[in-house]
């Protein structure tokens, strides 16, 4: 049964046949398109990291020269001594902890949960009928209007930020896994039940595979999610964390403070969309892989 992972991309050779003249045809070598595909992912990096560095710097100019007031808009310098200030005062460190475990656990939660319920009513009719007008509603809801009532149920601990960034996460994750499994080809089915695989087999060796890439698109899409339901979460009640350091901030009139809280959102929204990216490239080379 292991050879079913391999067979939707493996490149099927005529057999030998026995006389003198059959020899297995050339493979022609791969090497071109490789280094195409490696040229094309730094590439890739390297725009990436010059649009970053041009927004910088026009975010730098507009604020020095258009606007020239740090009570509207901070610029990079400021807002790097605001960090460097929150850091110096021993807040910022807190902030990131109780913010990054809010994220981390509601993210992660959210996710496994989604990825469950995902499966299960793709392969389940009845629980689909059951879950998906729930599914709908709450998805459709703005989070604004469901974070202060869990807050109001939970209290002002890290308990109700991560429920309010589970209530973000999992209903995307959701969608994605149901559509990834629910859209399986069922030719290669076909072909795992033709090798004699039990339901159970063609669900682990195909649906899985052929669902990965929606599975980490809807991670991808938890990331933004997640940090979304953190920030909520803590402006309208916390004690601790980056959103209620920005909330702190805005009550200040303190915006280069208030700019360092957006940055670190911004900065850690990047990083794992990128980590997410790049573990989408080794486990599911063929979804990104293209000449």
């Amino acid at each position: 049964m292991d050879d079913l992972t391999e067979t939707a991309g493996a490149q099927v050779l005529p057999r030998d046949t026995g006389s003198a003249d059959s020899r297995p045809p050339e493979i022609p070598a791969n090497k071109p398109r490789s280094r195409r595909r490696e040229n094309n992912k730094f590439s890739s990096i390297a725009i990436s990291t010059a649009a970053i560095v041009v927004g910088v710097v026009l975010w730098q100019v507009i604020g020095q020269f258009l606007v020239g007031n740090s009570l509207f808009l901070a610029t990079p310098l400021q807002t790097l001594h605001g960090i460097g200030s929150m850091w110096s005062a021993g807040t910022l460190q807190k902030d990131l902890l109780v913010s990054g475990e809010e994220f981390i656990l509601g993210f992660i939660i959210g996710s496994a949960l989604g990825i469950a319920i995902g499966t299960i009513i793709a392969k389940n009719r009845v629980m689909k009928r059951i879950l998906s007008p729930y599914i709908s509603g709450f998805y459709a809801t703005p989070i604004i209007a469901l974070a202060p009532i869990l807050i109001l149920w939970f209290g002002l601990g890290i308990s109700s930020k991560i429920l309010v960034v589970i209530s973000l996460v999992i209903f995307p994750q959701i969608i994605s896994t149901e559509a990834g499994i629910r859209t399986t080809d069922e030719t290669l089915q076909d072909v795992a039940r033709s090798y004699g695989a039990s339901t159970l087999q063609v669900f682990e060796k195909v649906e899985i595979w052929w669902s990965l890439p929606y599975v980490l698109a809807g991670l991808r899409l938890g990331v933004g999610r997640a940090l979304i339901g953190v920030v909520v979460g803590e402006l309208f009640g916390a004690n601790a964390g980056l959103g209620f350091a920005i909330n702190n901030a805005q009550s200040e009139f303190n915006m280069p403070q208030l700019f360092a809280g957006v940055a670190i959102f911004a900065i850690a929204g990047i990083v794992f969309t990128y980590l997410l990216t790049v573990l989408e490239r080794v486990l599911a080379p063929w979804a990104t892989n293209r000449p």
